[in-house]
């Protein structure tokens, strides 16, 4: 099967699992899930493999530990690891959502983030590699300390940077007519080159 976008009936299924998260609607809805979501998902991930083996993950939640007990996800989503860093696309009610970065941290990356990020050379071209992010409206972010950690303060001119334990980009996209056509392939190969250069920098530094 070859990708040719994300019908409209994948958004209205996921504005109705917002609304009525049940089994219910699940199992009546299930073949438009089969065929509007997972089906073009799968395809669009087919045509990407030059970015590497993505893994699709499962609609279903893991509600053991979670005070929500809805049952499903409501966005689909896959990853595609590449080492310790990745790259992300999902689909939901609210359009296409694409990212990468380190999602998680071992304490020791960070460590090395850190002390990649406090030396003027590297820190520099960080922050070069995430301001060309921001330029192209990307959102930067990923799991952060409140205070900037010693031995470092704020005072440091890359003191945000220095609190992070994880670091990743994203760009979210509304409904627009381009994504029902073969053209959202396109958008994805674009945004994931746009992050080599930060997935780079963390395998290189961190």
């Amino acid at each position: 099967m070859s990708f040719d976008g994300f019908p409209d009936e994948a958004l209205v299924f996921y504005e109705g699992l917002e609304a009525d998260n049940s089994k219910a609607y699940w199992t009546d809805h299930k073949p438009v899930y089969d065929s509007c979501v997972a089906a073009p998902m799968k395809a669009l991930l087919e045509e990407l493999t030059s970015f590497g083996e993505a893994k699709l993950f499962r609609p279903y939640r893991d509600v053991r530990f979670s005070k929500d007990k809805t049952p499903y996800k409501t966005r689909q989503y896959a990853v595609v690891n590449q080492g310790d860093q990745g790259l992300y696309v999902g689909i939901d009610a609210a359009g296409l959502h694409l990212g990468g970065g380190r999602f998680d941290a071992s304490t020791e990356q960070v460590r090395r983030m850190r002390l990649a990020i406090d030396d003027d050379r590297t820190g520099a071209a960080l922050t070069k590699v995430l301001g060309g992010l921001r330029g192209k409206q990307w959102q930067v972010g990923g799991d952060q300390l409140k205070r900037t950690p010693k031995p470092w303060d704020d005072s440091h001119p890359r003191a945000e940077l220095l609190r992070h334990k994880g670091l990743i980009a994203w760009v979210d996209h509304e409904p627009e007519p381009w994504l029902h056509t073969a053209e959202t392939k396109n958008v994805v190969h674009k945004a994931w080159k746009a992050l080599a250069p930060l997935n780079d920098w963390l395998a290189t530094n961190a």
